[in-house]
Parts: C-alpha cells; sequence; structure tokens
C-alpha cells in the first residue's frame, strides 16, 4: 500500500470516527438531530457524512453498537477476578456510569430511530453476564429477592435506565448519580443499605487511587 493510500485511508479513519463523536454528542442534545446537523457540527459537507454512512439509521445503528460494546467490555474488564457477587455488581455498574453518555444515547434513542426491542437485544449477552452473577450472589445468600434472578436483572436495568433519565432531566448530577445508582442497585438485590453504601465507596475509593482510574 502507498504512503498516499495509507495517507487517505487514515483520513478516511479520522473523519469516520469524528463523524461518530459529533453524532453522539448531537443526538444527546437533539435526539432528532439530521444529517444536515450531523454534517455542519462536524465541519464536512453532508456528501462526506453519507460516504461513511449510507442513511441516518446506518449511523445510529453504528453508535448503538459502539454504545453495547463500551458498556460489555467495562462490565468484563472490572469484574476479571472478582469472587463476590456484591462487590461485582459494585464495580460493573460504576464502570457502566463511566460510559455515561453512550448510556444516555441508548436512552434518548430508546424510543426513536432504534427500537427499545432492538435495544434489548444488543444488550442480552452483558444481561445474561448479570443474570448469572445474581444467580451466584441467591445462591451463596449474599443477594435476596423474591425475585429470580433474570427477572432481578430487568429490575437492575430499568433503575438505571430511570436513575439516568433524571439525570438527564436536571435532577441530578451524572456524579452524585453513579454511586447513588450503584447503591440502588445492591439494596435492590437486597444488600443491606450499610453494607451497600460502604461497599461502593471502597470501590469508588479504589479507582481514583489507581493510575487512570
Amino acid at each position: 500500500m502507498s504512503a498516499m493510500t495509507t495517507g487517505n485511508t487514515s483520513r478516511a479513519d479520522a473523519n469516520r470516527r469524528r463523524i461518530l463523536d459529533v453524532a453522539l454528542a448531537e443526538l444527546l442534545r437533539d435526539p432528532d438531530a439530521s444529517m444536515d446537523q450531523i454534517a455542519r457540527a462536524a465541519g464536512v459537507v453532508r456528501r462526506t457524512v453519507y460516504g461513511h454512512f449510507p442513511s441516518r439509521e446506518a449511523l445510529i445503528s453504528t453508535l448503538v453498537d459502539e454504545a453495547v460494546q463500551a458498556l460489555t467490555d467495562a462490565d468484563t474488564e472490572v469484574r476479571a477476578g472478582v469472587t463476590d457477587p456484591a462487590e461485582a455488581v459494585a464495580r460493573s455498574v460504576l464502570a457502566i456510569w463511566a460510559t455515561a453518555d453512550r448510556y444516555r444515547l441508548l436512552i434518548a434513542l430508546a424510543q426513536r430511530t432504534v427500537t427499545v426491542q432492538g435495544i434489548r437485544e444488543r444488550l442480552a449477552p452483558l444481561r445474561a453476564a448479570k443474570v448469572r452473577l445474581l444467580q451466584q450472589g441467591l445462591d451463596e445468600g449474599v443477594f435476596s429477592s423474591p425475585l429470580p434472578a433474570p427477572a432481578l436483572a430487568y429490575v437492575h436495568e430499568q433503575l438505571l435506565f430511570a436513575v439516568m433519565e433524571a439525570v438527564n432531566d436536571g435532577l441530578v448530577t451524572a456524579q452524585e448519580a453513579g454511586r447513588s445508582a450503584t447503591v440502588t442497585v445492591l439494596t435492590a438485590a437486597g444488600v443491606p443499605a450499610s453494607t451497600a453504601t460502604a461497599l461502593v465507596a471502597r470501590v469508588s475509593e479504589e479507582k481514583r487511587e489507581k493510575p487512570g482510574g
């Protein structure tokens, strides 16, 4: 591959990444943002956007796939080697909260171009991992719930969506909401509030002390 071809490819990749990043910001600001709006915000002509994404739906689908992948990667990374179910849940929720913009995007688009069902299907592998973790906690007596693990996973998912909607509506800041949402998820699984609060404080402190945390 020639240097000129490599340069063109790198420039195209950079343009694509910029369009996706700008589209994320624009769709968070206005979930009905058009391709024209996104192109203007990205400083390119509309033809350039369509050169990378043949339709608005294709652009949004790519963003949703990236959002789900970011959530899945964050969840997998922080739970590696953690054996205590409560701590694993705490680390998972805090990690997911760190990808708040992408999580907010899923909410903002849920009732629009990408259906709720479409988002649910994309999140299925992440939910399956959460069900296994909750079942482990129920079996070990760390968690206590009248709901079976699959139903409890749905409750946790809706709790996070609800708290993030509260952030979107300005009722709580994202920074405050992260810890609060994590404690709420743990208490919904039957962990005493004082235990959940102390656990979340410890995990949060560890994250701050780690390089890049």
